[in-house]
């Protein structure tokens, strides 16, 4: 079998002599996304989330929408107290919280936008006293339910999308990936691809789509989650999808390596995925527990993936924590952004202790897109659980945890980090 080979390489910010995993050449990203890494010093006027955690975020026409399990809001001046039920929103420039509000059942983990009206997914069955199970369609000014909108599922959304006039949603219903009419939530019969499984090891609880990314010109879905096969075909973890003109098909981009299990009990271990912002690759971030010196496995890890229909077996580079996990993952022409309860990056040799090579990136890092290494960027974060989702928007990266600690500073379940 192919040897994966290491790299030691000097990071744009001075990290020097930096471990990773790399096995391909750079990068052809064109420059239509942020081209500078994003300070380490957090804003200091955003709302501070009073308890549970943030476990998604959604920026549109300068307003923030935030979805988690939380019950409470403050402002950033600590002035006054909001009774928010697992969503609110806020003005992105004054941190103003605006007048949404909605009362959900159970958590939110998913959110969508067309610029005018606001979808939400998560594990509920009842919104404002409303059943709906799984994905709601809301007034973003008032939290109000739009009853016209019902999509009749039988499980949780876990991501969702707007991509050209479809609403896409991905969890634990029986289709487990579906497009929908964002107008009433009828099945539009876009996407009917079967997922079946789930990687055969300790408790492999439900076949689901976790998390998924679609890429800058709505062609490409890639995606993870508890799975064995897609479309009939072998998948295990992690799958690209094709949006065609008509209708969705199954890839023929996968990699044997997803079907190697880690040292925990978790069957999934893929955590989140994003494109690259020319589409022309991406980027996959896993749990697992690793094993020392072991290249075989993802676990534990962020590593890239070029954008084709081909069964492959490498990466172009694997970044490994030794043996953290790495939860959320937002890729800029100038940083992969990475988060999770990790103590260290390129730590390859690592089994819960520094090896050669690792570099201290609490919480949060930032890696270079062509090469994996970590840049000296370093905030520092609390771990806690983890950082379950990263966002960007014109001015910098959001975000979102269960900690409340970031750059020295308290930010209670959410930080902004401007651009320079």
């Amino acid at each position: 079998m192919k040897k994966l080979v290491l790299a030691i390489g000097v990071a744009l910010t001075a990290v020097a002599a930096a471990v990773v995993v790399f096995l391909g050449g750079p990068s052809n990203a064109s420059p239509i996304s942020q081209d500078a890494v994003v300070s380490p010093n957090p804003s200091d006027k955003t709302p501070r989330v009073q308890d549970g955690a943030v476990y998604k975020m959604l920026y549109t026409g300068g307003v923030t929408f935030v979805g988690g399990q939380f019950t409470q809001v403050k402002t950033y001046t600590n002035t006054g107290t909001f009774n928010r039920n697992r969503l609110f929103a806020f003005n992105a420039s004054t941190g103003g919280v605006t007048g949404l509000h909605a009362t959900f059942n159970s958590e939110v983990w998913a959110l969508a936008t067309d610029g005018t009206n606001l979808w939400v997914g998560g594990y509920f069955n009842t919104v404002n006293g409303v059943k709906r199970t799984g994905v709601v369609k809301l007034n973003p000014a008032t939290g109000a339910v739009d009853t016209k909108f019902n999509a009749n599922l039988n499980g949780s959304v876990t991501d969702m999308a707007y991509v050209k006039g479809r609403l896409i949603l991905g969890g634990s219903f029986s289709k487990h990936l579906a497009a929908v009419n964002p107008a009433t939530g009828g099945d539009t019969g876009y996407i009917n691809i079967a997922f079946a499984g789930a990687p055969n090891y300790g408790d492999p609880g439900p076949t689901k789509v976790f998390r998924f990314a679609v890429n800058p010109a709505g062609t490409r879905i890639a995606l993870v989650g508890t799975f064995t096969s897609v479309g009939g075909q072998a998948r295990q973890r992690a799958a690209m999808i094709n949006l065609g003109t008509s209708s969705a098909s199954v890839s023929g981009w996968y990699s044997s390596l997803w079907n190697n299990t880690c040292s925990t009990a978790a069957p999934s271990y893929t955590r989140d995925v994003d494109f690259s912002p020319d589409g022309s690759f991406f980027v996959i971030v896993t749990t697992g527990a690793g094993f020392p010196d072991e290249k075989n496995r993802l676990c534990d890890s962020a590593s890239r993936w070029n954008t084709n229909d081909q069964k492959t077996t490498y990466p172009i580079w694997v970044n490994y924590t030794g043996g953290d996990t790495l939860l959320s993952v937002q890729v800029t022409r100038a940083a992969v952004y990475v988060q999770g309860h990790q103590r260290w990056l390129n730590n390859p040799h690592g089994d819960n202790f520094p090896g050669d090579g690792a570099v201290d990136r609490p919480g949060i890092g930032a890696l270079n897109p062509s090469t994996g290494n970590a840049y000296s960027w370093n905030p520092t974060k609390e771990r806690g659980v983890g950082g379950y989702d990263l966002l960007l928007s014109p001015g910098g990266l959001w975000v979102g945890s269960d900690t409340t600690h970031i750059g020295g500073e308290v930010h209670e379940r959410l930080a902004f980090l401007p651009l320079p």
